[in-house]
């Protein structure tokens, strides 16, 4: 072949070499290591700005101030005059913002609907954080991989930068609340346990019943990975809403919240209501769980759903939460005629005997201060926290309070924590709603960190002023892993704490209606490592990840390809580590064999670039050669321009992968003499005079591709091939083109057939034959490139049929042939796809087993004929 023998004559100028998978793992370890760092060092600029901001700013409940309101910005009146907190605002359409219209200088201010836009709180919170507006730019100047940074204030609004304008759903609702948010409850709590008491006694019949359901379901939302809870109800007996989960806790993971949602529909009320059963059972349960090791021990809660108690319960604190007061608890009142003044009095007029919230919130209000882990402070009496629930529109504002309270000890000890999320999409984001047709909202990780008061009149009080974040797309974590070291089936793919992946090539996430372009589930949240590497059934790679080992695993795998329709069998080595500062760790699989291997080829640069330039190369679009999202003069650069700049020494701010560089210089000189070769072909009109071949293809290890077309470009059968559009048959991100990757686990020198799943009708069908280079004769030896035809598939069935009359008997006549009436001939692939029949609608979408028919010839192709 012809570009074997190209490769085979720099055979010594090559030096193989085997990939060491742990040097590997623990190198691109620290590359994501300083990534994420840069990311954590811009939040905490904003930590420090808008603490100091806070401290300087008087609180004025008279305050005047127009700000611009996401809503309201550009929006007039009939006079087509401004609005009230609108005004014009420049936008303009930026292309690291997925082409959106966004201004770079300024944020805007979101408003959840449910609260005033101009109330005190939030414009006097409005107004000193205006101090982040500069912070915002600067961060995106030292750093300009950054995307949508914001602070999530805990009067509920959200500051967002760049600016983006907001549009209402089409009821003239924003859902989005910010303090809802898993990246904002992360950063504002700590790991937690929880118990949910629900009062289900006779007196909490209708209306209270439905509040008490919602309170328990948005008190749920609140509740992240790191945490775990039960939901008690009670009246004269106790009920788990799971029974089968009696005396335990679950993990507050997505699947489980759900879960108990579904069983708070069967709760109904009637009976008496023994609330200090109830207490007495949670506080057992609390103690238990924490015998086992896991959760927090440092972070615990008793939360009530009711409507009031006759008892203040102290012999039931006094046994189990005092002195120590380890438990916090937070009474959510349902009482319809009782206000909370009328509890704050009783409270502080030290009645004996008072209404029990009021007692509970005495004992919550030492309990976060206390908490266990400050045994000598003694905070002045104080109602703590307890609210009061009328209506269901009260909910979620009230539940969101708790959260603050929760926040105290973290506040007082100004534990700047930095948290990250799992990788989530978040579809009530103007970002997310408003992305080009066709673009789907992208996978993220979110970095945040809190906020504090370091006012000296509030700072024992631990006041939380909010939580700062910026978002990493996932697709920004695979510009750190050069998939050229990988080999072909190799991947890298990376954890959270709690298994779930953050990146990973087989993290599919779900459509709400189970179309390509439904749209993700609004509330999509990550899957958890298992249930794709499901071949490993002990655990035994998620379980060393999630405890952060460093270390290696193996196990036979299979890797579905072409949409799941066929199999590749191979041996996979994992290697892993832990990421340094962050919740994630780091694997990488390298399939046995060729993919254990790398080889490295030196040719001049002048000669590389000479090679590189010509019109049929072309470089894979997401593969990093040189970083050109960093700096905004660099964005426009294709990577073959950037390679050239880089080389020429003329831009020191450029930063590009020299060892890739150098491959896939030698590559195109190596693969350079296609391009005469193939020009001679399409000028011999004798090879394909009946233009039954249509395109020549070739992809290298570094991502390099050459093409040529045989025909002109409207006259191709398939036109979405080796396009954008064709998502498997190109260099992704994750994955090498799936002709390439069909190839390679082929005997070398053999070609590998298929039809596309899509061809459509029997005209517009094509024929794909494709076979890889081996450097070396071995099996050892890493695959150089892959090399393959697209051709009619009329014309490959006509090749077909004259091939199947042929036999090799002396007497020149076939014992068995496809004339025959009586005989059904098919030629299948290797997956046993239909290739060639009589019947075209078994084309391509019938699955034959080998054992169907008369195997009649095998030769140098991967395909069979039955």
């Amino acid at each position: 072949m012809f570009v074997l023998q190209k490769y085979k004559e720099f055979e010594r100028a090559v030096r193989v070499e085997e990939i060491n998978g742990l040097q590997l793992v623990k190198k691109l370890a620290e590359d994501m290591e300083e990534m994420f760092d840069k990311k954590a060092q811009a939040m905490k600029r904003l930590v420090d700005a808008a603490e100091e901001a806070h401290l300087q700013h008087e609180e004025d409940p008279d305050l005047q101030y127009e700000y611009f309101n996401a809503v309201l910005i550009n929006e007039v009146d009939k006079e087509n005059n401004s609005v009230e907190l609108g005004g014009r605002f420049l936008l303009q359409s930026n292309d690291h913002f997925n082409h959106l219209p966004v201004n770079l200088s300024l944020s805007v201010v979101q408003v959840p609907t449910n609260m005033y836009n101009k109330d005190s709180a939030i414009v006097n919170g409005v107004y000193w954080s205006e101090a982040l507006n500069k912070v915002f730019v600067d961060n995106f100047e030292k750093d300009p991989s950054l995307i949508w940074q914001y602070f999530g204030s805990a009067k509920g609004f959200f500051r967002q930068y760049p600016g983006i304008k907001w549009k209402p759903d089409e009821h003239g609702v924003i859902a989005f609340d910010c303090r809802n948010r898993k990246w904002y409850i992360q950063a504002a709590t700590s790991p937690k346990n929880v118990v949910i008491l629900v009062d289900v006694s006779g007196s909490m019949k209708g209306l209270r019943l439905t509040i008490a359901r919602q309170t328990v379901s948005s008190i749920l939302d609140t509740l992240g990975d790191d945490d775990f809870f039960n939901i008690i109800a009670y009246n004269e007996e106790l009920h788990y809403v799971e029974k089968c989960l009696n005396g335990t806790l679950v993990q507050a993971d997505v699947t489980n919240k759900d879960y108990f949602r579904l069983r708070l529909d069967k709760l109904f009320a009637k009976g008496i209501g023994m609330l200090d059963v109830a207490l007495t059972e949670a506080f057992n349960l609390l103690t238990d769980f924490n015998q086992t090791g896991r959760g927090s021990e440092c972070s615990q809660a008793i939360m009530l759903v009711t409507d009031g108690a006759v008892d203040t319960y102290d012999a039931v604190f006094a046994k189990y939460n005092w002195p120590d007061r380890k438990c916090l608890s937070v009474c959510f009142s349902l009482s319809l005629s009782l206000s909370l003044s009328i509890f704050r009095s009783i409270y502080l007029s030290h009645l004996i005997r008072m209404p029990v919230c009021p007692s509970i919130c005495m004992d919550s209000y030492l309990s976060v201060h206390v908490s266990g882990l400050y045994p000598s402070v003694r905070p002045p009496p104080s109602p703590g926290y307890f609210t009061q629930i009328s209506t269901l529109a009260d909910v979620q504002e009230n539940v969101m309070e708790y959260l603050h309270v929760l926040s105290r000890p973290k506040v007082i000890d100004q534990e700047h924590d930095t948290v990250w999320t799992e990788a989530y999409i978040d579809n009530t984001l103007p970002q997310a709603q408003k992305m080009e047709d066709g673009r789907d909202p992208v996978l993220m990780t979110t970095v945040a960190m809190p906020v504090f008061s370091t006012k000296n009149e509030t700072k024992n009080r631990g006041i939380l002023l909010g939580v700062v974040g910026t978002d990493v797309p996932v697709s920004e974590l695979l510009k750190t892993i050069p998939k050229y070291k990988l080999g072909i089936h190799g991947y890298a793919f990376a954890i959270t704490n709690n298994g779930y992946i953050l990146t990973h090539p087989d993290l599919r996430p779900l459509y709400g209606d189970g179309k390509k372009r439904g749209g993700r589930k609004p509330s999509y949240s990550s899957v958890d490592l298992s249930e794709v590497e499901w071949e490993d059934r002990d655990d035994a790679l998620r379980n060393a990840m999630v405890n952060r080992k460093t270390g290696i695993f193996s196990m036979e795998v299979k890797k579905t390809v072409d949409k799941g329709k066929r199999v590749l069998v191979l041996h996979n080595d994992y290697y892993y580590t832990d990421i340094k500062g962050t919740p994630f760790s780091l694997g990488v699989a390298l399939s046995r064999g060729h993919g254990k291997f790398f080889f490295r080829g030196n040719v001049t640069v002048e000669e590389g670039l000479h090679d590189l330039e010509h019109p049929d190369v072309e470089l894979a679009d997401e593969w990093t050669y040189c970083n050109t999202d960093e700096y905004p003069e660099h964005r426009y650069l294709s990577q073959i321009e950037a390679i050239k700049l880089y080389l020429s020494g003329h831009e020191p701010l450029l930063q590009c992968d020299k060892e890739l560089i150098q491959e896939v210089l030698f590559d195109a000189v190596v693969t350079a003499p296609l391009e005469a070769y193939w020009t001679s072909l399409v000028l011999n009109k004798s090879e394909n005079s009946d233009k039954g071949v249509e395109i020549a293809y070739l992809g290298s290890r570094t991502g390099l591709s050459r093409i040529n077309l045989f025909v002109v470009p409207d006259e191709l059968t398939n036109q979405d091939f080796l396009t954008a559009e064709d998502k498997e048959g190109v260099f992704n991100a994750d994955h090498f083109p799936l002709w390439y990757k069909r190839a390679a686990e082929q005997v070398p020198g053999t070609f590998v057939y298929s039809l596309p799943f899509n061809s459509g009708s029997e005209n517009r069908s094509v024929v794909l034959a494709s076979t890889a280079i081996q450097l070396l004769d071995e099996r050892r030896s890493p695959i150089a490139a892959a090399v393959g035809i697209q051709m009619k598939l009329d014309f490959f069935k006509k090749k077909f049929w004259t091939a199947s009359r042929q036999c090799a008997a002396l007497d020149g006549k076939c014992s068995i042939n496809c004339d025959d009436e009586n005989i059904n001939c098919y030629l299948i692939d290797n997956n046993g796809f239909v290739l060639v029949a009589e019947d075209y609608t078994l084309v391509s979408s019938t699955c034959l087993l080998p054992t169907r028919g008369v195997r009649l010839s095998t030769s140098d192709t991967r395909a069979t004929i039955t």
